[in-house]
This record gives C-alpha cells, structure tokens and sequence, in this order.
C-alpha cells in the first residue's frame, strides 16, 4: 500500500489547479491520479499537424494547437481565472468577430449573410489554446506526483484515512492511504464509475448522479487551413445552422499560426454513434463549402471530438443530457463517515461557474481551503 497526505482524483484543469496550489502551500505529500494517458481532461488540443497535443509539456514556441474542449473564457467578470492566467504569464487574444455571419435555415435555400455582432463581454482565448493552461500549472507541481493511466475503481473509509483502489490499463490494482481525498471528476462520472465503501449517502449519491456532465453530449469538429479566406470575403467565420450537422461555427484560427474553423454538432450523440467518421467529415466540409466557399473543402487536416464516446468524461446518461450549464451539487457530505475526508472539485461543483474552465478554478480553490479548515482543526498541516 502506498501513501499520500492528500489524494486528487483527476488531472483536469481542477486537479492540476489543486495540486498547484498545494505545491505553493509547501505541501509536498500529495498525489494526483489520472484515468488518461496525459493530464488535462477536458482541456484538449491538437496540433497543426493533426497529432493530439494536450497536456504536453511543450517549448514555449509550440503554440499552433487548437482546442478540442472549452476554448473561451470571459475575464471582464471570470476574473479569479483572469488573474490565474495572468500570474501563470499567458498569453491571450480576443476571439475574432470582425465582419459578417452566414446563416442557413433550410435545406434547399442557399445561406445568408447577416450583419456580425461583438460578444459582451469580450471572449477571449489562449495562444496556443487552454492547453497552455494545463501545460503551465503542470510546470508548477513535481511531475513524480501526476500519475497516468491510473483509474480510480473504488474508496473505503478505513479510520481516519481513505484509502483508494487505482487500476491501470493492464488490471493491475495499486491501493493508496490518504488522509483526504479532492474528486476532481464530473460528479456523475463519480457516480457511475467509483465504488464507495460505506456507501455514500443517499441524498448525495443522487445529487451527484443528477448533475450532467458539462461538454458530455457535445462534438466538435475543427478544420485547419494555410489562410483564414473567409476572412477576404468579408466574413467573421461564424454562422449558424439548422440544417447541420454543425450548429454553431467560429472562427478559430491562432494568431501567427494555422488558420481554422471550428463547429459543435447540432445532431443528437445517439445519432452520431451510428455513424463513421469518415461519413461526419464528409458532411462537415460540404457544409462549410456551402457557407464560406469552396476553397472550405479541401482543409490541411481535421479533427472530430466526440465527447460522449469518451468514457472518461460521459456515461449513457448523459447521451441525451441537456446541454446547459447545471447548479452546483453539495461537494461533500455534512456529516457520517466522508465527513471531512471527501470533497469534490470538478468545475460542476463551481458555485458561479459551473462547467466552465473558471468553474475548475473556483472549485479547486475552494476545495483546497475547506481541506485547509479540516486540518486545521486536526493539527494535520
């Protein structure tokens, strides 16, 4: 048995942000687990070429990648991220918005043109995508500590440490001893996933199981080009559709890199996993050909993000999920065994930011100072 003062479930944006701050408070004993091969969770990138590229540390010049997960954040009143991004020294741009937006109704009509507007507040993005993010915080916490390939399968309340059951992707069982554990997962994905032993209690077992899973239902497909051409065209590279398969489309090129367009699918995730990939690119390319030109066709490398084919962000009951931005659940128990042992810090917990990257941020921070409180009172720090 191994063991740890603290144990993070997780190395999304909330758990890499945990340990952070730990590593700042001096606390040295602690240690992250992650189901996936590279920490970020849904911070999720690839790079001009086509190769996944989140959660890498890469040289300060590799800033051509393009996000896959949340790509936006609102600093004019997100500004608890706004200060993180700033002392962790990135880099940000506006998303562009200049010029106009197509709009296509009906099949059989072709697209309009319609005045663009300006997003307030501002949305602004990170060179070299929200994986820089990941990759900075990563840079603050010693790497022997992040452990991958390592899903959490059960927890046991065992005195007064927890003690957790990781498997790898081999089978092979580590069991781990902490003194506290911060849940850095979607709380249904908890649910659904994680044994817990006494059962935790009803009431919060179902709240957890209750709270969709932000991102969970939704896919994206981005779209690289040598030029943003759309841009010479007097267009913004957004549009909406109710024809699809694309809903929504922005513009997501990088600045001083590749050009790109990016989607979210409007068709159903029941739908799209009957469906072969190679089909979805297909309808993609001859949608953005009818709405920026044919030059939209022919993209130097592409990329589809199924988030609820991913078993380490959706379960099946978030397959037909709402794809809003849910209340926060209770990130612990109030009282009986989890007491003061178990909290949860996933960006689902965010009480003003629920399922935004400012959530993970919120929620972390909020978890690492209730744990400060409990060991207070235990003498434990």
């Amino acid at each position: 048995m191994r063991t740890a003062r603290i144990a993070i479930v997780g190395a999304g944006l909330s758990g890499m942000y945990a340990a952070y701050l730990l590593e700042r408070m001096g606390i040295r004993d602690s240690i992250v687990l992650e189901a996936r091969d590279i920490p970020g969770g849904r911070i999720a990138s690839f790079d001009a070429s086509g190769a996944a590229a989140a959660g890498t540390s890469t040289p300060a010049d590799a800033f051509d990648r393009f996000d896959l997960g949340p790509a936006w954040f609102w600093p004019d009143y997100q500004r608890q991220l706004d200060r993180v991004v700033s002392d962790l020294g990135l880099e940000r741009f506006a998303q562009h918005e200049a010029g106009d937006m197509v709009v296509e109704r009906v099949a059989g009509e072709p697209p309009m043109r319609l005045r663009g507007y300006a997003s307030s507040p501002a949305s602004m993005r990170l060179v070299g995508g929200m994986g820089t993010l990941i990759d900075a915080l990563r840079r603050g916490v010693d790497e022997t500590r992040i452990l991958t390939g390592q899903a959490v399968r059960r927890l046991r309340r065992a005195d007064r440490h927890v003690e957790l059951d990781s498997e790898d992707d081999g089978g092979r069982v580590t069991t781990w001893r902490a003194r506290h554990v911060l849940l850095a997962m979607p709380p249904r994905l908890i649910a659904h996933t994680i044994a817990f032993s006494p059962a935790l209690p009803q009431a919060l077992a179902e709240q957890w199981r209750d709270t969709p899973t932000w991102m969970a239902p939704h896919a994206k497909y981005i779209a690289l080009y040598d030029s943003p051409f759309w841009r010479g065209q007097g267009l913004s590279g957004e549009a909406r559709s109710a024809r699809g398969p694309l809903g929504e489309i922005h513009d997501a090129s990088m600045p001083g890199g590749s050009a790109a367009l990016f989607g979210f699918f409007s068709v159903p995730a029941q739908v799209r996993r009957d469906v072969p990939e190679d089909v979805l690119r297909l309808h993609c390319r001859a949608q953005f050909v009818r709405l920026f030109g044919p030059q939209a066709g022919a993209p130097r490398a592409e990329f589809i993000k199924d988030w609820a084919c991913d078993p380490c962000t959706a379960t099946a009951a978030d397959m037909n999920g709402a794809a809003h931005h849910s209340e926060a659940p209770a990130a612990a128990a109030l009282s009986g065994p989890w007491h003061g042992c178990l909290t949860g810090i996933a960006s689902e917990w965010s009480p003003q930011f629920p399922g935004y990257v400012a959530g993970a941020i919120e929620a972390a921070s909020l978890g690492v100072q209730a744990l400060a409180g409990f060991a207070a009172q235990e003498n434990d720090f």
